[in-house]
């Protein structure tokens, strides 16, 4: 039987760095040699591809993820190249799911139609809010009319599979300017398939981080952003959408592969600068040296970890909570030959008698499939909850 497969692409180019963002990224102004440093590592990234596909021949790739940085400030044709590279070397499933990242101040209706030309059939925007006031705050590159005419353009080149970015506890941002945000996405015709609601994190080194360590930012209170968190579950809710993930909305058939691939432990290898994979329970990931990735793209893994038993385990309960499916006792079984209960039994017992976890049937409605979930209370206190799986 062929494994199952995902493919994640690093591109770390923006037009400038927003002022949240703590990932592995470079603004476009920042970068020496400009253009060229940004031609030589998407020739450097092909090279990759083309030079490990060997590693992978017994496997059948279901998702393939292009993210960030913002991958649609590249030329469209580029990503087109990798595209083909993908096909020819790989073997991909008929419905394979393939995903881009764009920003709406970088993308225009012809990038779109090169990219559906190129087989990717999935786009995740980054809108975060409605009010320009707001992008502004975070240091975003677009407005909000920039998203709409980005949206529709999608739309116009045949885009049916659309995931929209919205933050909240963003600065100056009030629980109605949230609510608006969530209305005009809702307004949308066709409303997106996918929503992705996430609360603004403060990460050190950010230049939002720096500016709150002075005192300069003016954040909603804790009861606020209580408020916004509690007002996305229900208005999406309310919409149709189903919470699949703890900050993640989709209609049901929508949700997203490759991130569901991710948090059940599916194998999936990066490429790029950073990327990190996970090959049958050997974690390991490229350094994050841009000139010795452009000198040598497949010399530079690092950071290889074989996973013990114990912390596959770990892994297998702290990622599938975040699922709201939950962890299937039956699964973990099949992996390890124990049930949960022998390993994590204290734990469980805990958190179910403090309602914040609580057992249900498998999937298909069998009883004998047992899965292990966050309650509703439990989803509000995930991290405190899986953190007592980690030994």
């Amino acid at each position: 039987m062929t494994n199952e497969l995902e493919l994640y692409f690093h591109i770390p180019f923006c037009l400038k760095k927003c002022k949240y963002c703590d990932f592995l990224s470079f603004g476009v102004d920042s970068l020496q040699m400009g253009g060229k440093t940004m031609a030589r590592y998407l020739d450097s990234l092909i090279r990759e591809t083309v030079m490990r596909a060997g590693d992978y021949r017994d496997y059948r790739v279901v998702s393939v993820f292009v993210g960030g940085g913002t991958p649609s400030v590249v030329r469209p044709e580029f990503l087109a190249e990798l595209m083909a590279a993908v096909r020819e070397h790989y073997q991909l499933a008929e419905d394979v799911e393939i995903t881009i990242e764009v920003n709406p101040g970088t993308v225009d209706e012809r990038a779109l139609r090169c990219y559906r030309q190129a087989g990717i059939n999935r786009l995740s925007i980054g809108l975060q809010s409605a009010d320009n006031g707001e992008l502004a705050a975070l240091g975003r590159v677009h407005t909000y009319g920039q998203f709409l005419g980005a949206y529709y353009a999608a739309r116009r080149c045949g885009f049916s599979n659309v995931n929209v970015d919205i933050m909240s506890a963003l600065p100056g941002q009030t629980l109605e300017g949230y609510l608006d945000t969530l209305g005009k996405v809702l307004a949308l015709e066709p409303q997106p398939e996918h929503i992705s609601a996430y609360s603004l994190i403060l990460e050190e080194g950010t230049l939002l981080w720096e500016q709150a360590k002075r005192g300069e930012l003016d954040l909603p209170d804790e009861d606020t952003d209580r408020e916004m968190y509690d007002a996305a579950k229900r208005v999406l809710e309310g919409a149709g959408y189903v919470r699949y993930e703890i900050s993640n909305y989709a209609r049901p058939g929508y949700e997203c592969r490759h991130n569901c691939g991710y948090w059940r432990r599916r194998d999936y290898t990066g490429f790029g600068i950073g990327a990190a994979s996970l090959i049958d329970n050997v974690r390991f990931q490229n350094g994050e040296d841009l000139r010795a990735y452009l000198v040598n793209p497949t010399g530079c893994q690092c950071d290889r970890q074989v996973l013990s038993v114990s912390e596959q385990m770990e892994e297998f309960m702290f990622l599938g909570l975040r699922m709201t499916a939950g962890v299937s006792a039956k699964e973990f079984a099949a992996c390890f030959g124990k049930e949960p209960e022998q390993v994590y039994g204290e734990v469980i017992q805990k958190n179910i008698g403090d309602g914040l976890l609580k057992w249900m049937g498998g999937l298909s409605g069998n009883p004998a499939d047992r899965r292990l979930a966050l309650t509703e209370k439990g989803l509000d206190l995930a991290n405190y909850v899986m953190a007592q799986f980690l030994f």
